[in-house]
């Protein structure tokens, strides 16, 4: 979840478990609209990177889907309705340039009576997710938690959680919830007594808890993979067994890292085996470490990032969330996020992953949008993103990128269509009615409201959140950069500006938006995929490959090297398809929307030159 408040958040996925829910499987139904012959396969983890049905490496960009899953008010899940659900699925794809959603469940609705999975409540979750499966979003379902459950907190708390449901609470005879002195809601975590004891029991399946958790998360995975048709069940990623995992308390001698390997990784072992009972034997658990493991302060840290895990290898891959808490605290950084600034934060998840032999997700980041700290919200986005894209910072990025590393997947926290216009009673207080923000815990991250005609509108600049990468590279990507030119206020905010020993690019470029892809392509036939942003219409895009320079390229076919089409889903999205016709070999496209005329063919091709000479010298 969101840290805004979170000193650090021990968000437990609980979801419940009980038996297998039978059903008839669906029928086969198409895939989504404007889809090609190479769309729809499913993921799987191959060399550390997820890879298609292709063999081409796959970029997730998102969000969390969504912050509403928390509250009462629809009953744990993330839409009034299938309507919104289609509607925020749409918006998603067109305003908010994603091709992934991380899908937010809830135990405490899943299994609200022990043993009794509520069959009505999976089929609204199948129902909402296919809206997102059916706009060629792929999906990863979460199960998730903070504070471990709402019914640990009184109806005058300051505080509230998720996760758990009642009847877990109540078998635990908990002591009444108090944080003491708590400027952030993370601090329950370990100064709520009641959290922490709750916490505790969960890991050491105290009154069966773990048990039932995971007999109603094979019952939940099984329902989804008898309920969504064999196109859209290839869609799904695989999923989140538990949201920041943390102990509650450590036992005498017991530090985090052997928290981690005796009783966290043995949970994610025991979820692997329900998951291949529930037949998503094919698709990896998104396993996360610590949710101390990354802290950017010092004293929050924990080691951890499971150390003693070993070879990961497909079945799994390697989850984490990053929140940059001196940012949030208002006083461990008093200015704002500049170039490179979680460089390093970012490399430790790309080596941490590359050890454990798995690709990396970073399924939650972000910043609040109100309140003291807001006005440092466009540069610590801008930086997280800059860090997914590479690991070297934008004024390194020209004389060394070859050490950009892998892109990585991410989502943003979060996507709510109601912030703003909730109406959540806070521990059931009909008194206590909260309505603003994401009506949680005093939080506010979410990218997107709804104005009052009923529209999706997004909440920050649109040039950080729809951004070109590398959705699909037929290959291996050797190096990727963006540009995005968002505003902080009236300024522009260029980290990564085009270098004066490239003159021609950079006037191509101007004062546009540019990102620039290296690869060495693969075997395969299937197209390397960019995805193009709305600000990058097809008439005024220029590419410079060596596969062809072109402005306003033309539309895909099977005989143009670089060419547009939409993107599944029928939305409106485009992407830039970029097809080669060897193996092993290091190809280049730069793609800008600076041009406002058509550029010369004597400027496309010293360009063209400029970038051959070098790609040759630098990678």
């Amino acid at each position: 979840m969101p840290t805004i408040r979170a000193r650090l958040l021990v968000v437990l996925v609980v979801l419940c478990g009980f038996p297998t829910v039978a059903g008839p499987p669906p029928a086969t139904a198409a895939t989504p609209t404007g889809s090609l012959w190479f769309d729809g396969s499913p993921l799987t983890v191959r060399g550390g990177r997820f890879t298609d049905g292709q063999g081409r490496e796959i970029v997730l960009r998102g969000y969390n889907v969504s912050g509403e899953t928390k509250l009462e008010e629809n009953g744990g899940l993330p839409f009034a309705s299938v309507a919104d659900a289609r509607k925020s699925a749409t918006a998603l794809r067109a305003l908010g340039g994603g091709n992934a959603v991380r899908f937010l469940l809830s135990w405490a609705h899943a299994e609200p009576v022990r043993g009794q999975v509520d069959t009505a409540y999976l089929t609204a979750v199948t129902e909402q997710m296919r809206a997102f499966l059916d706009a060629g979003l792929r999906v990863h379902p979460d199960f998730h938690q903070d504070l471990y459950s709402r019914h640990l907190f009184h109806s005058s708390s300051w505080y509230t959680g998720d996760g758990a449901p009642e009847w877990a609470v109540a078998a635990g005879s908990y002591p009444k919830e108090s944080c003491g002195v708590c400027l952030f809601w993370g601090q329950n975590i370990t100064q709520n007594a009641a959290v922490q004891k709750a916490q505790y029991d969960f890991w050491h399946n105290a009154y069966g808890l773990q048990d039932a958790f995971l007999d109603t998360a094979r019952a939940t995975m099984s329902y989804l993979r008898q309920h969504l048709t064999t196109a859209e069940f290839a869609g799904i990623v695989g999923v989140d067994p538990y949201n920041e995992p943390y102990a509650g308390g450590y036992d005498s001698g017991q530090t985090s890292r052997t928290w981690e390997r005796d009783l966290l990784w043995p949970f994610y072992e025991k979820f692997r085996a329900r998951m291949d009972a529930a037949g998503w034997q094919d698709k990896p658990a998104l396993v996360e470490p610590n949710l101390y493991w990354n802290a950017n302060i010092s004293t929050q840290k924990q080691e951890g990032g499971l150390l003693d895990a070993g070879t990961l290898g497909p079945r799994y891959v390697f989850n984490t969330h990053f929140y940059d808490q001196k940012a949030i605290s208002g006083i461990l950084m008093w200015g704002k996020a500049a170039d490179g600034q979680y460089a390093a934060d970012f490399a430790t998840v790309r080596d941490r992953a590359s050890a454990t032999g798995s690709a990396p997700l970073v399924s939650e980041f972000g910043h609040p949008l109100s309140g003291t700290v807001s006005d440092k919200a466009p540069t610590v986005l801008k930086a997280v993103y800059q860090a997914l894209d590479s690991r070297v910072p934008g004024a390194r990025w020209w004389t060394n990128p070859a050490a950009s590393g892998p892109v990585l997947s991410g989502t943003q926290w979060q996507w709510d269509l109601y912030n703003g216009r909730h109406h959540e009673p806070m521990n059931g207080n009909p008194g206590k009615v909260i309505t603003s923000g994401d009506g949680w815990n005093d939080e506010d991250l979410s990218a997107v409201r709804l104005d009052d005609s009923g529209t999706v509108t997004l909440r920050q600049d649109a040039r950080l959140l729809d951004r070109l990468y590398p959705s699909a590279t037929a290959g291996t990507a050797l190096a990727f950069t963006y540009e995005d030119r968002s505003r902080d206020g009236s300024a522009a905010l260029t980290w990564n500006p085009v270098p004066g020993s490239l003159p021609n690019v950079a006037k191509l470029v101007g004062s546009g938006q540019y990102g620039l892809l290296v690869w060495r392509s693969g075997s395969g036939t299937a197209p390397t995929e960019l995805h193009l942003p709305a600000s990058f219409p097809t008439a005024s895009t220029t590419v410079v490959s060596d596969l062809g320079a072109e402005y306003a390229p033309p539309a895909h076919t099977a005989t143009t090297p670089v060419g547009v089409a939409p993107e599944p889903g029928g939305t409106g999205s485009r992407r830039l398809l970029l097809t080669d016709a060897d193996a092993g070999v290091q190809h280049y496209a730069l793609v800008t929307n600076g041009a406002t005329a058509a550029p010369s063919a004597g400027l496309l091709n010293a360009a063209q030159a400029e970038l051959a000479a070098w790609a040759a010298a630098r990678l």
